[in-house]
């Protein structure tokens, strides 16, 4: 419990307890566990303060130094930091872990470096509020109010940002992971430092997305290079078909292709389907192997009818399946963008034809598309 001496310093008012911090600035004062509800500690200087585990719901908190605070599941619930300072400018702010700030009002609060990673933010105002490299992982954010608030290489993992308000918030550098954006309000989010130009958009994830896309000239060529040299080859890798899927994949390589292969050998769902969207939408050209009779006809429609992307199918006939299934002929026939299926025998014979029958008509297609 806390120290009973620190307590009663306290409530002689906040003049005596400032005059009592500056002569004993080195001491961590001990007021974990109590109840200081609805106290008015406007000013207070409560640096190095143990205040974990402390009941401060509905407490006037304005302009209260928290720097290297401890904070950890503190009741905050409604308490007014606006202009509180709960960081430090050489080390790491105040440390909130698990603390409940719901309906808090954090105007202007200074939350730089703060560790608020697993604490309920829910319908808090953080209206200009910098947090500034702050640990936001598994915040809860539902309904809180970001506008203008500066969010610049604060951490966002598994951040609930549901109904939140993130308006005009400088997010320079954030990162953002599994963060829960529904019914959120994004508008104006800037993306450079404060000494730049302005550069903003309307999405949180394609903030990080952008910023990323600017300050890495790597990343840039890689998209550049799959944009231009991807090819998504899909099929069923069973041990039979995977020395010839192997193989094709190498014969791509030498010809600048970048290959990427999509096991069709699981159960189909929806996240299975969007996975191979996205994958197709990166491609060049997509190659789809037909061989196997279970071959996924669903994906390989759903493809066809959403992506104008050349398609290259590849058949072996075998004793199992002597033609490509039904449906595929109807694909050819309805997208001029699938082509006829290309018969082979044996996996040398693909190979030795790989430029002439697969390559050539799928990057002919693609210059075709791409005039359109």
């Amino acid at each position: 419990m806390a120290n009973q001496e620190h307590l009663d310093i306290l409530n002689q008012g906040v003049e005596v307890w400032n005059r009592w911090r500056e002569k004993h600035y080195e001491l961590v004062a001990d007021l974990y566990g109590i109840d200081l509800s609805r106290r008015n500690l406007s000013g207070a200087n409560l640096c190095q303060t143990d205040l974990g585990w402390t009941n401060l719901s509905y407490a006037q908190l304005e302009k209260a130094n928290l720097s290297y605070a401890g904070l950890v599941r503190t009741n905050l619930t409604e308490a007014n930091l606006s202009e509180a300072n709960l960081s430090n400018a050489t080390g790491n702010g105040a440390f909130l872990e698990q603390a409940t700030l719901k309906n808090a009002i954090l105007i202007r609060t200074n939350l730089s470096k703060a560790d608020l990673s697993g604490a309920d933010l829910s319908g808090a105002d953080l209206s200009e509020a910098n947090l500034f490299e702050a640990n936001l992982s598994g915040t809860q954010l539902s309904g809180a109010k970001l506008e203008r608030a500066s969010l610049a290489r604060a951490i966002l993992d598994s951040t609930t940002l549901t109904g939140a308000t993130l308006t005009y918030c400088l997010v320079y550098g954030v990162s953002a992971w599994n963060v829960e954006l529904a019914g959120a309000t994004q508008l104006n989010l800037v993306i450079t430092p404060p000494n730049e130009p302005t550069i903003a958009v309307d999405n949180l994830e394609v903030a990080q997305f952008i910023y990323l896309l600017l300050n890495n000239p790597k990343i840039r060529d890689v998209i550049d290079t799959i944009a231009k040299k991807a090819v998504l080859i899909l099929g069923r890798f069973t041990p039979e078909r995977k020395a010839i899927l192997d193989a094709l994949r190498e014969a791509l390589r030498t010809h600048g292709y970048v290959p990427i292969l999509f096991d069709f050998d699981k159960p189909s769902s929806q996240d299975l389907t969007e996975t191979v969207s996205t994958l197709a939408h990166l491609s060049r050209f997509i190659i789809v192997d037909l061989t196997d009779p279970s071959s996924a006809p669903y994906e390989v429609g759903t493809i066809a009818s959403n992506h104008i992307r050349p398609i290259q199918a590849l058949f072996q006939p075998s004793d199992e399946a002597k033609r490509v299934f039904a449906m595929f002929p109807d694909l050819v026939r309805r997208y001029h963008w699938v082509l006829p299926p290309y018969e082979y025998h044996d996996q040398e014979q693909l190979l030795a034809s790989l430029q002439a029958k697969v390559i050539e008509p799928a990057e002919q297609k693609a210059q075709e598309l791409a005039k359109r």
